[in-house]
C-alpha cells in the first residue's frame, strides 16, 4: 500500500502549469515538523492535478497550513550534462485547508479558543493516472 498523510505549511506560493490537454498541475513544498529528539523540518514536494490544482493555486499561499492525503511517487531524469537526478514527490488526491493565515496571525474571538480545524475544508478528486 502506498499512502501518506502529512500536515505542514507552504514554503512559498504554489506554481501552476497546464499540460498540452489543458489539465492544471500545481506544485508546492510543505515544511513538515519532525517529532522526537531530532527537531527540525522536512521539505516535502507536493503535486496536485486537475480542478483541485486550480483551487490550490487560487486559495493557497506561502505560510498557509494544509493537510495532504496522497501517495509517494519516485522518478528520475537525466540533466543536459548527463547526470541523473532522482525525485520523490507526494501526489495529492485530497487537500485539507487547515488555516486561513500564517502561524500566529489569527486571533481567537472572545470566549472562543481557535482550533486549527475551525476552517477545515476538504477537496477530493481522482488523480488522472
Amino acid at each position: 500500500m502506498n499512502s501518506c498523510q502529512i500536515i505542514g505549511r507552504l514554503t512559498k506560493d504554489p506554481e501552476t502549469r497546464y499540460t498540452s490537454s489543458q489539465m492544471a498541475v500545481t506544485r508546492f513544498t510543505l515544511a513538515v515538523n519532525r517529532q522526537g529528539k531530532d527537531k527540525g523540518a522536512d521539505f516535502i514536494p507536493i503535486v496536485v492535478f486537475g480542478s483541485t490544482a486550480e483551487v490550490c493555486e487560487k486559495y493557497l499561499a506561502k505560510g498557509k497550513q494544509v493537510g495532504v492525503e496522497g501517495r509517494i511517487q519516485t522518478g528520475s531524469y537525466e540533466k543536459q550534462d548527463g547526470t541523473k537526478v532522482y525525485t520523490t514527490d507526494v501526489i495529492a488526491n485530497r487537500i485539507h485547508f487547515i488555516s486561513d493565515s500564517t502561524k500566529g496571525s489569527q486571533k481567537p474571538s472572545e470566549g472562543h479558543t481557535k482550533s486549527p480545524y475551525d476552517n477545515y475544508q476538504a477537496i477530493q478528486e481522482e488523480v488522472p493516472f
